[in-house]
């Protein structure tokens, strides 16, 4: 946990935002796996951690603005539990460590909660995620699931608040990074002909392990890069394959790393993997250089969008004017995605709370119809103290390019006889961390090689 003044901070700054009623917060459960008593990995709700710091299960605490008061409510361990899993760390002294002084029985939430609307206060509370929330919730409030109406002064309250990092979570975050780094480099030395897809997951998931981290997602470990969230991990990697490993570690307090590299099964690109892999990396580049205070991430996004355009023009993908191509979305073919997203105590920050209050403003709401666009999961103005990520990519799908030429979708700007050649090239992706500072950018960790000629060194040097 960070230190009680922390919480306190945290609270005081929220609790001034939102006019009156009672600020709700709902933990996780854990989630049995096949019986109650086999549970999967606990993973503490992040608003819950961000407020209060408490990791433990069936917890819940109100911030009840009129009143000028904090409670935790949850259940000291009974001598069933202590038997079992012998002494640990009460509630109270928890709360304590929180700077809350008052505990209640995880019973007495349901009848706190009825005094209040029965007294005609306003219970604010968050989208639920998990299923036992959204039941738990209306069991609370006396309402059917379908009704659940989340507090948006509550929502964009809390966005606002944690959209900027504090300096002591960028210390988490660059820790997760560069976790994460040591995690990418190992699967560097590891792949090579003959090697399974789940074998260099199982390593870098080890060593994650081995620094007091989880995995901060799934990792997408694949010589099927086209596929934009492949978790097949059966393959062998063989000569002449492009292997694309997107995975970050989780710090034990919650906070997440993300980063992307694609490199050859073989030591050396071949000339179309390396042509093709710069023309992502100029586009990482120069959406890197765009980033500071003040600017869409849309417009670096559509930036970023053009310089892929015009790198695959130079390599007789597409044609045309680079500037129509992206208006038209022509580009979409290649990359279907967006450039990245808010990052921080979730690997995707706070989009359980809602891609249009994280990502968008009510001025500039989130296109959700047009292709490549509803997928930008970012675009408002940026902001110093923002972590963000930036993961350009080009994806050839088979299945896409087909209903594009069928429909001769955008032939002004595509050769569809060229990029037939790479119907199966796979999928290339590159992707940092960053923080938005007063005077542009910074990246987060070490750093982590990602030019050619860094990663056909490394690839060479460190070979079986």
């Amino acid at each position: 946990m960070f230190s009680e003044q922390t919480y306190q901070d945290r609270r005081a700054v929220l609790q001034s935002r939102v006019t009156n009623g009672i600020l709700l917060f709902l933990g996780n459960i854990e989630n049995p796996v096949n019986f109650e008593h086999n549970p999967y990995y606990f993973r503490q709700d992040s608003t819950y951690l961000y407020y209060f710091g408490i990791q433990e299960p069936k917890i819940a605490a109100v911030i009840d603005i009129d009143e000028n008061k904090t409670i935790v409510f949850g259940n000291e361990l009974s001598i069933d539990d202590i038997v079992w899993m012998g002494r640990q760390e009460t509630l109270k002294e928890k709360s304590l460590k929180s700077g809350v002084q008052e505990t209640l029985p995880y019973a007495e939430l349901s009848q706190y909660l009825l005094k209040a609307q029965t007294s005609g206060r306003k219970v604010h509370y968050l989208p639920p995620y998990q299923s036992s929330n959204k039941i738990l919730l209306a069991d609370l409030l006396g309402i059917k699931i379908g009704e659940l109406r989340p507090s948006v002064e509550m929502i964009r309250a809390i966005v606002k608040q944690r959209s900027v990092k504090e300096p002591q979570e960028i210390v988490q975050i660059e820790q997760a990074v560069n976790v994460s780094n040591e995690m990418h480099l190992l699967a560097m030395r590891i792949a090579r002909p003959g090697v399974k897809e789940y074998e260099i997951a199982n390593a870098i998931q080890y060593l994650a392990a081995n620094k007091e981290c989880q995995m901060s997602y799934p990792p997408i470990v694949t010589i099927n890069g086209g596929i934009l969230h492949n978790h097949y991990r059966l393959n062998m990697l063989k000569e002449g394959d492009l292997f694309l490993n997107d995975s970050g570690a989780e710090t034990a307090m919650g906070y997440a790393g993300d980063l992307t590299r694609t490199f050859p099964v073989n030591n050396t690109f071949t000339t179309k993997q390396k042509e093709m892999y710069e023309v992502v990396l100029n586009a990482f580049n120069n959406a890197q250089n765009m980033l500071k205070p003040g600017i869409r991430f849309k417009d670096i996004h559509l930036k970023a969008s053009r310089f892929l355009v015009e790198g695959l023009i130079d390599l007789g993908l597409m044609k045309g004017d680079p500037d129509e191509a992206v208006k038209n979305h022509a580009h979409t073919l290649f990359f279907q995605c967006g450039l990245g997203h808010m990052m921080g105590l979730d690997v995707h920050d706070m989009e359980d709370l809602g891609e249009q209050y994280i990502g968008y403003t009510e001025e500039e709401p989130k296109d959700t119809q047009t292709f490549g666009l509803k997928s930008l999961r970012l675009g408002k103005e940026l902001k110093s103290g923002f972590v963000v990520t930036v993961e350009p990519g080009i994806y050839m799908i088979p299945e896409l390019i087909d209903i594009w030429q069928s429909e001769n979708k955008n032939a002004a700007f595509i050769n569809y006889d060229k990029v037939n050649e790479y119907r199966n090239f796979g999928g290339i992706r590159i992707e940092d961390d960053f923080m938005i500072t007063d005077e542009g950018y910074r990246l987060l960790g070490n750093g982590l090689i990602k030019t050619v000629e860094e990663i056909e060194n490394y690839r060479t040097e460190h070979s079986a």
